[in-house]
């Protein structure tokens, strides 16, 4: 474990790192990152065997989330190659402008300063030591302390030595990323005042300890929380009678995936069916699932108590039964939405692990009524046909969820320029926010306007010649650049 001293020293020493590399071109930048994937694929073998010794999970899922992290770290290459995360705009002086004279003034986004993260359990290298906190912070001009899980703490060890040993060799200052284990380490991480933003992903207990810690600090700063949801799905009557056994086999299939340890696992399906149904359909299908071992005992004590509080409640029953052994079957729970009404927070209760709620609705019910009974979430979806009018249904999804579906499954969430991985809380702490995808490295940042400075002292993104050979906003209008075959309008 790291001394709170030892934290506070690392601290400080990222803090110089940043100083002395926040304002690298991009290429030089980009070729830290692409050293670590290249460290990454390099160690693949090595680090895919850790990851299994510690996590119960198997070769073909580590392999492919390891390819998802080397993945992302190049499409954040290509976002700093292009200057999109600097999002520089030029207002040249303009005595004709419509409210009067404007001054030549000009703006462009700055790292933050150092970036602790906490790495989360169920996901060994996507949210982990170079997951998309990290990586996004990296990208952004940031330094990174990042605080190892205890499920997996050889591994992050070692995914850190190996990325550190890679910045080192592509010429980055020492200590741009380092890492701390320990909860006194945690401490001094979200207490220094040299801490400028903090990214999280766990679970609601943990992240609102950290949010309340965060925000009694002497000076608040930025607290990137991804803590719970239960990702509700909506199946409507018309879509249920055409193909209901299917959307059932599909549901039972999504809550089993990972062993139902995933944060975008559907939680909820609301449907107009019936106990006999879903014991059928359901039951039949994961009786034929794949089981292993949650991931770590404190996870596995942790969806007991959460399963065994929503079994004990009054107009829950068991449809199909789990058990409690190493590798547990999924368990299943029915109620109706005559329940939920009555009892709201039951859709607030989160069972990470193999387990979901069906809530049977009576033809007819408004399902918008029923979805406006949900806290925020990271996704819900939808099973319905084209021609339904459910228009008031999604407009209070929107409202309640980061990512909304349509006859698709949440689990599941790829890398790209669109996605949102975020919510309204307490999915998440910052809903406008997303930790997966380029738009995640604008967290790490802040713009800086200047105005009226001479050219030899503005930044390189900012001068006229446009040195970095980066897209811009100039005067209104959009000057792409591709990097290295000149620019264009």
């Amino acid at each position: 474990m790291i001394t709170a001293l030892r934290a506070e020293q690392q601290i400080e020493a990222a803090h110089s790192a940043f100083t002395a590399s926040q304002d690298v071109a991009p290429e030089v930048r980009a070729s830290w990152l692409e050293a670590i994937a290249v460290a990454f694929e390099d160690h693949a073998d090595e680090l895919i065997a850790l990851a299994q010794s510690e996590t119960h999970l198997g070769e073909h899922r580590l392999s492919g989330e390891l390819r998802r992290t080397v993945f992302q770290l190049r499409l954040y290459i290509s976002e700093i190659l292009a200057g999109e995360n600097l999002d520089a705009t030029i207002d040249h002086a303009d005595g004709a402008w419509g409210m009067g004279p404007r001054p030549d003034i000009r703006r462009v986004n700055i790292p933050l300063g150092v970036v602790g993260v906490f790495g989360a359990s169920n996901f060994p290298f996507a949210f982990s030591v170079l997951g998309g906190d990290t990586a996004s912070a990296l990208a952004a001009g940031c330094a990174v302390v990042h605080k190892i899980h205890d499920g997996h703490p050889e591994l992050g060890r070692r995914m850190g030595e190996v990325a550190i040993e890679a910045l080192r060799t592509a010429g980055a200052p020492e200590h741009l990323l380092s890492t701390v284990t320990g909860r006194d380490a945690a401490e001094a991480l979200v207490d220094h005042p040299l801490t400028r933003a903090v990214g999280f992903t766990g679970s609601t207990g943990g992240g609102r300890a950290l949010l309340d810690r965060i925000a009694a600090r002497d000076r608040p700063i930025p607290f990137y929380g991804e803590l719970g949801s239960i990702n509700p799905v909506f199946a409507t009557e018309r879509a249920w009678a055409l193909r209901g056994d299917e959307i059932l086999t599909a549901y039972a299939q999504s809550f089993t995936m990972g062993m139902g340890q995933f944060c975008t696992k559907p939680g909820l399906l609301f449907a107009p069916t019936d106990r006999e149904q879903v014991a059928r359909v359901v039951g039949t299908q994961v009786a034929q699932g794949q089981r292993t071992p949650l991931l770590s005992a404190k996870l596995r004590a942790g969806f007991d108590a959460a399963l065994e509080k929503m079994c004990a409640t009054d107009g829950i029953e068991v449809v199909v039964a789990g058990d409690s052994a190493e590798s547990p079957a999924p368990t299943v729970l029915l109620t109706t939405a005559a329940f939920v009404r009555a009892d709201p927070a039951i859709l607030e209760r989160e069972m990470f692990g193999p387990a979901t709620l069906v809530i049977c609705y009576e033809p007819g019910e408004d399902l918008a009524d029923l979805a406006a009974l949900l806290d925020g979430q990271l996704t819900a979806s939808v099973q319905a046909q084209a021609e339904e009018d459910i228009d008031p249904l999604l407009a209070v999804l929107r409202e309640k969820s980061g990512r909304v579906l349509w006859n698709e499954w949440p689990t599941g969430v790829t890398v790209s320029y669109a996605q949102h991985h975020g919510g309204p809380y307490p999915a998440t702490t910052a809903e406008r926010t997303t930790s997966v995808g380029p738009a995640a490295i604008a967290r790490f940042m802040r713009p800086v306007a200047f105005q009226g400075f001479p050219p030899a002292h503005l930044p390189l993104a900012l001068q006229d010649e446009n040195p970095w050979r980066i897209s811009r906003r100039v005067d209104g209008h959009w000057q792409h650049h591709d990097h290295g075959a000149g620019s264009h309008s």
